[in-house]
């Protein structure tokens, strides 16, 4: 059996003397796509972070040991913050992804295939900051791709995209992973992770409380217990759908 692309032990969070994530233990092998859930608040942004090394922690992880440029090689971090300071080409921003490999390199073969992958062609050589917000998202997710890291952990990646781009990422997360590589993605959207992930993590305070398929975490317990809402599950011949229907109390 090949090495998981993560491992997390007992990971830990304090701030102060509140515990922010509480002794998570994770594995994520090639293959998966792998949806965080869990209301604002619940812990996943931290779990992320704390992953790659950029939180104090107790526990281990297994990125957080790595000297970081291997890290860099090993696992490319999509932020929740979209910001774009800076009105450089959207070819030379998603060149940056290659960074940990060398020079960025705005011919190289891999800026071209994310490129295209967030169908952004078009706007190859337009300012990112000329872009609309969801534009701009896609921007950074091809850069993120243009890093051609084995894992990819993604905070929020759909937020704020329509449709056809949520869909979009979330194909191209499973390509990743059909290819060998893993991706680990915070969603808010139920429906979606249920629908595109191979596998859910529900976390609540900073706990993880559930872990498996879509049928195993988005029951009536936890749905009610976790979210606070009723739901309707269902395996279709397109796959699984998942809907919100009320909230409860």
């Amino acid at each position: 059996m090949s090495a998981p692309l993560l491992e997390l032990d007992r990971l830990t969070v304090r701030r102060g003397t509140r515990l922010v994530l509480d002794g998570a233990s994770l594995r994520v092998s090639a293959g998966e796509v792998v949806g965080l859930l869990g209301p604002n608040g619940a812990g996943k942004t931290t779990l992320l972070r704390a992953a790659l090394g950029l939180l104090p922690h107790e526990g281990t992880s297994s990125l957080a040991r790595l000297p970081a440029r291997a890290r860099a090689r090993a696992a490319a971090f999509l932020p929740q913050g979209r910001e774009i300071a800076w009105p450089v080409p959207v070819q030379d921003l998603v060149a940056l992804g290659r960074a940990p490999h060398g020079a960025p390199d705005t011919t190289h073969p891999a800026v071209t295939r994310a490129i295209a992958r967030m169908g952004l062609e078009a706007f190859r050589h337009r300012p990112a900051t000329a872009l609309s917000g969801g534009e701009q998202a896609r921007v950074l997710i091809a850069r993120t791709l243009a890093q051609e890291a084995p894992l990819v952990l993604a905070d929020e990646p759909v937020a704020g995209l329509d449709p056809e781009a949520q869909i979009r990422t979330m194909q191209v997360f499973a390509d990743h992973a059909r290819a060998g590589g893993a991706v680990v993605a915070s969603v808010h959207d139920l429906g979606l992770a249920a629908r595109h992930c191979t596998r859910l993590v529900l976390l609540r305070a900073g706990r993880l409380v559930a872990d498996g398929t879509a049928a195993e975490v988005l029951t009536e317990d936890n749905l009610a217990r976790v979210f606070s809402i009723r739901g309707f599950h269902a395996e279709t011949g397109d796959g699984p759908v998942f809907l919100p229907l009320g909230t409860i109390g």
